[in-house]
């Protein structure tokens, strides 16, 4: 007959799996949530899958007289742009630029911030110091002017580049919260029992520290993508960011409805049009992201965090 070993360890993870499970139901008793976080995978599949959904490609032109910027039909259920595009195409792909550059930036940006904000709350002193003046520097100044000053100074940015931006700038704000987490968790008394059972101090960093920090990690990154697919389409709403010619994004497709409602020759604008679905499904889009991101993201803090949440 073998007995369990009653390890610090398997004690801590037993009740993380623990706290985990009670997490979730407290999740799935918020139906909006969970209507939200369907919603939002179903946006996200449908982008990811945009190249076997719509396999003709984003930039493919129908130059057919009865398709060129026309409303919708049973051919193209969200209409044409002014040379000839399908809308719901392209609105495909803009779902897959833009959850690629805020996916992939609020990864970079969270992996930076929790290592930083980590060893900042666990070592404090000089290296706590000079972590969090460099992160009052970057979020001194608005996320959208250092985008811009970014965007100029580079020229013509891509998706990668994009990536790069945010992540440099997002960070900071990952890294103020893991550190004041990981700064209170270290003067806990299961943090003191692993110190005298010899662990050293990266065990007890990413063994213990992290792994209880994990629901606070979790919602700042939920959070994060919201606020980067904001500025992302704030950027490119002004014409500045990736360029709809190097691949469209919900942003950039929204400011070309812009620039061809001045830009487009009379000859191909259909008269008494007001060529409303040619923005109506991009904007649709990014407006049912966001709000599902902040829904999803606020089930989220109130499922790992009930006391922050009922206080």
């Amino acid at each position: 007959m073998t007995s369990t070993a009653f390890t610090p360890d398997v004690v801590a993870m037993r009740g993380r799996r623990g706290l985990a499970g009670l997490a979730i139901r407290r999740f799935i008793r918020r139906p909006v949530a969970v209507v939200s976080l369907l919603v939002l995978l179903a946006v996200l599949i449908a982008g990811a899958l945009a190249p076997v959904i719509a396999p003709h490609g984003w930039n493919w032109i129908d130059l057919s007289p009865s398709v060129v910027h026309r409303p919708p039909s049973l051919a193209h259920l969200f209409g044409t742009d002014p040379i000839g595009r399908d809308m719901l195409d392209r609105t495909l792909y803009g779902i897959r630029t833009t959850e690629e550059t805020a996916f992939g930036a609020a990864a970079l940006a969270t992996l930076l911030g929790v290592l930083a904000g980590a060893l900042a709350g666990y070592y404090r002193g000089w290296l706590d110091a000079v972590v969090m003046r460099i992160a009052d520097l970057v979020t001194a100044y608005p996320a959208v002017i250092l985008t811009l000053a970014a965007i100029v100074y580079l020229g013509e940015v891509y998706p990668h580049d994009l990536i790069l931006i945010f992540g440099g700038y997002m960070w900071a704000v990952v890294a103020r919260v893991v550190r004041a987490h990981i700064a209170a968790l270290r003067t806990h008394e299961f943090v003191e029992a692993a110190r005298a059972l010899g662990a050293s101090d990266l065990r007890i960093l990413f063994r213990h520290l992290l792994p209880n920090a994990g629901g606070t990690i979790l919602v700042a990154a939920t959070s994060l993508v919201g606020q980067i697919v904001l500025i992302d389409a704030t950027v490119e709403f002004f014409n500045y960011g990736l360029s709809s010619s190097v691949a469209p994004s919900l942003g950039n497709l929204i400011s070309d409805v812009v620039q061809t409602k001045f830009a487009t020759p009379t000859t191909l604008v259909v008269p008494g049009s007001s060529s409303w679905w040619i923005w109506i499904l991009p904007s649709a889009v990014l407006v049912l992201i966001l709000v599902c991101m902040n829904l999803v993201g606020d089930a989220l803090d109130a499922a790992l965090n009930p006391g922050a949440a009922s206080g």
